[in-house]
């Protein structure tokens, strides 16, 4: 009988969980209360520990971000991304994802990756390479990011649960980042030797043919040479545009003339470059606060021994202050800061990390005995099924930080050492697993040629093979870091 009642609970988070992925946005998070309500008024469990910390984390982060989104800092940050990017076409399939993957750890958000998709197409298409290639690599290079940035909402999560373990923000980050650099590099490794060229494309060659896309200068002589002529020629032309999450990017269409490639410009506000470096400053100052407790105050505990006070804390004072700085000056209303995408984006994000967490929370404490245990002794016995677990379920619920608070309390509990699972826990790169994020669908929706595809298989597209390199690699990367790092 205690079986099939825990059986019905884990239908309900199942259910919620469903249920929250079809609603979308918020939805996630609304779905997530529910389902904690129905555990604990039908099925009579306590309630668990709501997630208060990482959620005002996440908030003081997203505050942060979003100020200096109003003062232009996002913009400078995609200013001087484009320019990196542009200035080595021959090497893009390797620089694009790396600066992806930098930009992100930045930000600390995935959504700066938007306004790069229409710079990295255009560069690619105008050398007359596959933009695939580059395309594809960067969206899934710029979610390892995630796990790599000491601001994201992801981190803000996976620090409050390794609180106590001896894995602070530094051994993690000692961890992540060189994983994800490998990562980067073996997938762009790779994805430089997936498909055919531009010439030799089925679909490009049709769209061709079908005055949809044109033959970019780079690729007119060999065309000709090889199909006899007849099509115009691109150099490429900016034009403004705004990607989904609602800032104002640029956008690439084809010209229907030849004309001398122009650099894709991105205007930076004035006083942009100023809010992107306080934005910064905050990042850095909490950086050097995670890898030197010494400096933060510190307060007896019940017995009396002088403890640093948390990061969790740190983090909320300083991106809180942070935010506060850019506004005063660079003379930010306060209404603005509250307009911008990033706080919308953000506070979904905290919404569902709160409802989804709290709800696993209050399953997982309940049923310790029944299903934690066992599963915590399968992962104990084969670690590798965390990182399985991770990938899976943060493509189905497409939240890195809902995804941290449901599975990472098992590994813990399973006894598993923290460097082990902070080695695994990159592997919310599944997340891409799905066609699903607005990263993938906007990149195959820019790029004109056809080669970054969808497919009628659900878990097979463009995606597939760099985001399944980058698991591997970082997976094992870091799983070789952890052992030289100390506790």
């Amino acid at each position: 009988m205690e079986i099939l009642v825990v059986i019905l609970q884990a239908c309900v988070v199942l259910g919620a969980i469903v249920m929250g992925v079809r609603t979308g946005g918020i939805g996630l998070g609304l779905w997530g209360v529910v389902g904690t309500a129905i555990l604990v008024f039908i099925f009579r469990l306590p309630p668990g520990s709501p997630p208060v910390d990482a959620f005002f984390i996440i908030i003081a982060v997203i505050t942060a971000s979003s100020a200096m989104q109003a003062a232009g800092g996002i913009d400078y940050l995609v200013a001087i991304a484009s320019k990196i990017i542009q200035r080595n076409p021959r090497r893009l399939t390797f620089v694009a994802p790396l600066v992806a993957f930098v930009f992100t750890v930045l930000s600390g958000t995935s959504n700066i990756f938007f306004a790069l998709i229409p710079v990295i197409y255009e560069t690619s298409y105008r050398n007359g390479q596959r933009p695939e290639r580059a395309l594809a690599a960067s969206t899934v290079t710029s979610g390892l990011g995630i796990t790599a940035s000491p601001v994201s909402a992801a981190m803000a999560a996976y620090l409050i649960l390794m609180e106590g373990t001896g894995y602070g923000l530094p051994q993690i980050l000692l961890v992540t980042i060189p994983a994800a650099i490998v990562a980067c590099i073996a997938t762009s490794f790779v994805q430089q030797r997936l498909g055919k060229d531009l010439l030799d494309d089925p679909e490009f060659l049709k769209r061709v043919k079908n005055g949809t896309v044109e033959v970019p200068a780079a690729l007119q002589a060999q065309y000709e040479a090889k199909y006899g002529g007849g099509a115009s020629v691109s150099a490429g032309t900016p034009t403004p545009g705004a990607d989904e999450a609602g800032t104002a990017t640029s956008s690439v269409q084809p010209s229907r003339t030849a004309a001398k490639a122009v650099p894709i410009e991105h205007p930076v506000p004035e006083g942009g470059k100023t809010a992107a470096w306080i934005f910064m400053a905050g990042t850095f100052l909490v950086v050097i606060l995670g890898l030197f407790p010494g400096l933060r105050p510190a307060f007896p505990d019940a017995e009396g021994e002088l403890v640093p006070i948390g990061m969790s804390i740190v983090i909320e004072m300083v991106m809180f202050s942070a935010a506060l700085v850019i506004i005063l000056v660079r003379k930010v209303k306060p209404s603005l800061v509250v307009e911008q995408p990033l706080l919308r984006a953000g506070f979904v994000a905290a919404v569902a990390l709160f409802g989804i967490a709290w709800m696993a929370d209050t399953f997982i404490s309940a049923n310790e005995e029944t299903i934690i245990e066992p599963l915590g002794a399968l992962i104990e016995a084969q670690p590798l099924w965390l990182a399985v677990a991770l990938f899976i379920v943060c493509g189905l619920t497409t939240s890195q930080s809902a995804t941290t608070n449901t599975l990472i309390p098992i590994a813990l509990v399973a006894g598993l050492a923290p460097g082990i699972i902070t080695a695994m826990w990159p592997s919310l790169i599944g997340v891409w697993l799905f066609p699903a994020n607005g990263s993938q669908i906007a990149s195959v929706e820019t790029d004109m040629t056809g080669s970054t595809k969808l497919t009628q298989v659900p878990v097979w597209h463009s995606f597939t093979i760099p985001m399944l390199v980058s698991w591997v690699a970082v997976v094992a990367t870091g799983l070789l870091i952890q052992l030289v790092i100390p506790v």
